[in-house]
């Protein structure tokens, strides 16, 4: 074996991690060359790196808005504010197709149909309000930067890690969809996915890293239940609505815990 040889593996490494970035970001990042057929499926083990960093960017904002001396909300909003921009507000809005979708659709077609419409409406809304109010709120009771930062990092981090674990266990809900493209993830990839998320959350959080594994975890498998009950699989859109509520539950479960 040559001393070059797992240069190939870092290089793939390398690719998959900057299609995450990608995919889940607004950041300028280019590709270079095709895309393999599994690159997208690939990807996803990296995700919870990556909301990690977005929670990080997130965390930078409260804290400097902290350090202007504004009250825990406005720093809060303006924290989250950061992400919905870096993200191109991806999550939020699956979360509200999904919300809109489900309660609106009579049948899985029309359930379906109204996902894929880009107008939203009541219950679209309504989802994007409770979001952001839950997680501003939860954040403004932890308060201190040196605790919503951490907040930040491991929410960000375990909320996309159940995203492999879905597409893994479950079967795209169209054919024709993002989901379906994008392709099944391996059992190393969903691996490499929960790894990530749970060495973020105890680097960042230590102790209080069990306190949050398990309303993530709760979250994103009830997101996915609805979603087999309702649509008969996943699409992107429940996967960011998936992701919305993960967070949420982590925010929430921290924010009772400290206080």
């Amino acid at each position: 074996m040559s001393a070059d040889s797992p240069a190939p593996s870092l290089s793939r490494w390398t690719s998959d991690l900057v299609l995450a970035v990608v995919f889940l970001t607004r950041l300028p990042l280019r590709l270079s060359g095709p895309l393999a057929e599994d690159a997208h499926a690939r990807a996803m083990g990296w995700f919870p790196l990556v909301g990690a960093g977005v929670g990080l960017f997130g965390g930078s904002v409260y804290g400097l808005a902290a350090t202007a001396h504004l009250p825990p909300l406005p720093a809060a909003l303006l924290a989250l504010g950061a992400m919905v921009w870096l993200t191109g507000a991806l999550h939020e809005d699956g979360a509200a197709d999904v919300a809109d979708g489900f309660g609106g659709g009579r049948d899985k077609a029309r359930k379906l149909e109204i996902m894929r419409d880009s107008r939203v409406g009541s219950y679209g809304v309504l989802a994007i309000t409770f979001s952001v109010a839950v997680r501003a709120s939860a954040l403004a009771a932890l308060a201190e930067p040196r605790i919503v930062i951490p907040a930040l990092l491991a929410s960000g981090a375990l909320s996309r890690g159940g995203m492999a674990v879905i597409a893994r266990s479950m079967d795209p809900a169209r054919a024709d969809g993002l989901a379906a493209r994008q392709g099944r993830p391996s059992p190393g990839t969903v691996a490499l996915s929960l790894m990530l998320a749970l060495a973020v959350a105890v680097a960042a959080l230590q102790g209080l890293a069990a306190a949050a594994v398990l309303p993530a975890t709760l979250a994103a498998l009830a997101v996915a239940w609805q979603a087999q009950r309702q649509i008969g699989g996943h699409t992107g859109d429940v996967f960011g609505a998936a992701q919305q509520v993960a967070e949420a539950a982590v925010l929430l479960t921290l924010a009772a815990t400290v206080a």
